[in-house]
């Protein structure tokens, strides 16, 4: 593995476990076994590593979040299929949140250039249960519904999310799908 993507694997892995502000560059540098001058080689500052974490972490979800909802055919198959592939992530050892959410947990707000990429991601999914909805032959007024209905869908995803992490326990998915669904 390459310098660059050996700190971005162990600052990922780091961030990811034990939180953005508990990790330090020195542990990264120890986990990833670099020297500090490669990692600033690499990375002008801590907050260039998140982002580039956080934009990795956007491509990968919404890849798995679209492989997902491919395997079905309508709305309300595609949508149960990410609730279900959110149900498996959630009931696994490693789930500690959502990357995006568990950041905006620890960043203040003026931090745009954070927020701008966490935005990004959760308005990704907001676009992604849209376009879903409206790939359904659907009526011209269902069609202007269908924005507000993927709001709906995605607070009840993200909620579960949160509820999980909470919870410790996976219940929250299996309920906000039940309500997503009745949504359709």
């Amino acid at each position: 593995m390459d310098t660059r993507k050996s700190i971005l694997h162990t600052a990922s892995r780091l961030f990811y476990t034990q939180g953005y502000n508990a990790t330090g560059i020195n542990q990264i540098i120890q986990e990833a076994d670099v020297a500090k001058a490669s990692l600033y080689q690499h990375f002008k500052s801590k907050e260039d590593l998140l982002i580039a974490y956080l934009e990795i972490m956007f491509e990968k979800t919404m890849s798995h979040f679209r492989q997902v909802a491919s395997t079905k055919d309508e709305a309300k198959g595609k949508i149960s299929a990410i609730f279900d592939f959110l149900y498996q992530n959630t009931n696994s050892k490693q789930f500690y949140g959502c990357q995006f959410l568990n950041i905006a947990g620890e960043i203040p707000l003026e931090n745009s250039r954070v927020y701008d990429v966490i935005r990004l991601q959760k308005n990704g999914l907001r676009a992604l249960f849209a376009e879903i909805l409206k790939s359904d032959s659907m009526r011209e007024d269902e069609i202007e519904n269908s924005e507000s209905l993927a709001d709906g869908i995605y607070l009840l995803f993200d909620g579960a999310i949160m509820s999980c992490k909470v919870f410790g326990n996976s219940w929250p998915v299996i309920a906000a799908q039940k309500s997503a669904l009745k949504l359709l």
